[in-house]
């Protein structure tokens, strides 16, 4: 078998959407950064339904030529087929949502990376490698990318693969238009068509807009340019009719496009017609490269594309495998599938970057706990900060670059630390609380509305605690769920992960019932957070209680990690060895039992930031190696 499904080749480009709707391009007043370019796209529309998907193209060696190469490994896609152009920097697009017909968009594109690939660029042992490679129109347009696009082709038969291409006619990227005509899809060009009908032949499959093969035939009669594209070439073509679903054509062209072989349409509220092709096209992939009837290929490849239509951007709109199957089982409940709480649940929890199958986190968010030693100790506020510093220098040692450690850090005491982490590797959770809160009060960087959140990067995870009880009152209940049920629908507005950390054994007695009770109750309002941090229980049942209630509710949840409670270390080795009985316990994420010793003796000056550290390498090492040996034992049994 070989190890790639399928590469495309052609643009790459980082789409900068205008994050709000309704109004000109012009009165965009911020921006969404998505990965952008057909076959951009395509590779990681493909890699989230789960074929083996690779890239070939050019980026800039700069900011947005690495965001590309890191989605693209987030999203799955073999990235060795991108390569960085230290001369030429990565094309942008700006693109806007301006009503249910106009979106418009600029291209700049001028001597970008994408359009200097060239035929030295195409390593064949590379394109022997996979199964199908698709390619884009674009690319025909000037003769270098042509030259490397007939040559991954001319390969890929060589191999015994097969090939698409995606017409994806644009007709300013072929000279045909202005700058500000980016949103024009089809102009008259005899010598596109030459073009494009030179290259046919090569093909086994052909995806279009009935625009697009107007083009590709040269006729503004459906039919006649269908028949005109059959003519130089034995490849199923496959005809997109926008909300009327797309026609698959084997054989000759029959009189009606209602003859061809169809998948159902779904009947959705169209938002943003930009990337639907590709989405399309990723699933018609899947289909295809899966041996699926084409009918059964255009179900997928209609239901990707209604995904796109009905959603902000065109990478993050594409579904994962397990959305798609959960979408075709259940069906269209809200036509606006963006406001379906319970698809967005599955798209969010399925398409999130990254795994964490081990968390060993490093928790020194503590403010008040800090505050405290500093007066204890006589020594001055403002000298938290650099010890928080310390306490990332002491994580970082003992990741020494390896998976599985993280941070638990605050903006406010801890923000040049906060800062340094970013980019580091490490799992980083902020808190979003103000200390000891109850009822839950959040800090005040965040705003009355949470708007704060706006300025968290990505990578940050919301972390709150809320010392939530069954038994409180119905006003502090209410008052409490409302607060978390606010933070989540902020995090999530922001694509921000979210971790939610309940503590009730702090407000009154509990039992091995408790907590699974305090976690029902926050899905029953629609808090779905993709982390749970709980107390040390210390029984089973209030473990196998706590775990049932949470995939019971989401099964793609990311897991658990266990808080500390400022315990020592024998006690945290018995509440971990217990805990990690359960998979779905992925770790810890203690603080005190690590830095309390180190930030007494550092504030007071009788330790130095070397001695610091290293004391709080050894503590954090060994609770590391505590949570591996009972996570082995588990495993061994």
């Amino acid at each position: 078998m070989k190890p790639l499904d399928v590469i495309t080749i052609g643009r790459s480009s980082v789409d900068l959407y205008g994050a709000q709707v309704g109004g000109r391009l012009e009165d965009m007043g911020s921006f969404e950064k998505y990965l952008g370019g057909s076959p951009t796209n395509m590779a990681a529309g493909t890699a989230r339904l789960g074929l083996r998907s690779a890239l070939i193209t050019r980026v800039g060696d700069e900011h947005m030529g690495r965001f590309i190469r890191e989605q693209l490994a987030r999203e799955g896609v073999d990235v060795r087929g991108v390569r960085t152009d230290p001369e030429r920097l990565t094309a942008l697009v700006l693109l806007g949502i301006r009503d249910e017909a106009q979106f418009p968009l600029i291209f700049y594109r001028e001597n970008c990376a994408d359009m200097a690939l060239c035929e030295d660029d195409i390593d064949e042992g590379f394109i022997a490698e996979a199964r199908a490679v698709v390619a884009t129109g674009t690319h025909l347009s000037h003769p270098r990318t042509e030259a490397a696009v007939l040559k991954a082709l001319r390969l890929a038969r060589r191999h015994g693969g097969q090939t698409a291409l995606d017409i994806d006619y644009r007709p300013n990227l072929w000279g045909l238009a202005g700058h500000g005509a980016g949103e024009e899809r089809f102009i008259e060009s005899a010598k596109v068509t030459e073009k494009l009908q030179g290259t046919l032949a090569l093909f086994d499959l052909i995806v279009g807009t009935e625009e697009e093969f107007h083009i590709a035939g040269g006729s503004t009669d459906t039919i006649a340019a269908l028949r005109a594209v059959r003519a130089v070439t034995k490849a199923t073509l496959v005809c997109k009719r926008g909300p009327m679903g797309a026609a698959a054509f084997t054989g000759a062209i029959p009189d009606s496009l209602d003859e061809g072989e169809a998948g159902p349409g779904f009947p959705i509220e169209v938002f943003n017609v930009l990337g639907a092709g590709d989405g399309f096209m990723s699933g018609l992939l899947k289909g295809w490269l899966d041996g699926e009837s084409w009918p059964r290929a255009l179900t997928y490849a209609n239901a990707c594309g209604a995904f796109a239509v009905s959603r902000h951007g065109c990478t993050p709109a594409y579904p994962s495998w397990e959305e798609l199957q959960f979408f075709l089982k259940r069906g269209v409940k809200q036509k606006a599938l963006r406001k379906d709480a319970e698809l967005e649940q599955v798209h969010w929890a399925t398409n999130r970057a990254g795994d964490w199958p081990v968390m060993r986190v490093f928790a020194f968010d503590h403010r008040m706990q800090l505050e405290e030693m500093a007066a204890e100790t006589g020594a001055d506020p403002a000298r938290i900060g650099a010890f928080k510093a310390l306490c990332l220098e002491a994580t970082l040692q003992v990741a020494d670059g390896r998976p599985g450690h993280g941070i638990l850090c605050d903006g406010r005491l801890g923000r040049q630390a906060l800062y340094r982490a970013a980019g580091s590797g490490l799992w980083i959770g902020r808190p979003a609380e103000w200390p000891g809160s109850r009822p839950l009060t959040l800090e005040p960087e965040l705003g009355p509305d949470c708007g704060g959140l706006g300025e968290w990067p990505l990578e940050q995870v919301v972390k709150v605690l809320c010392f939530y009880h069954p038994g409180d009152d119905a006003a502090t209940r209410a008052g409490q769920e409302a607060t978390v049920a606010r933070l989540f629908a902020a995090a999530r507005r922001n694509r921000l992960e979210f971790l939610l950390e309940v503590i009730p054994s702090k407000v009154a007695p509990v039992d091995d019932a408790t907590s699974a009770e305090v976690i029902q109750r926050f899905y029953d309002i629609g808090v779905y957070p993709d982390w749970w941090k709980l107390e040390p229980f210390t029984t089973d049942a209030a473990w196998a209680n706590a775990c049932a209630a949470i995939t019971r509710n989401d099964p793609h949840t990311r897991g658990v990690v266990v808080l500390g409670l400022d315990a020592a270390e024998a006690e945290l080795a018995a509440s971990f060895e217990l805990a990690a009985r359960h998979d779905l316990v992925r770790g810890f994420a203690v603080g005190r039992t690590i830095f309390a010793e180190a930030a007494r003796g550092w504030l007071a000056g009788s330790l130095s930031d070397a001695e610091a550290v290293a004391m709080m390498v050894r503590k954090y090492a060994a609770l590391c190696a505590v949570w591996n040996r009972a996570r082995g034992l588990r495993e061994a049994a």
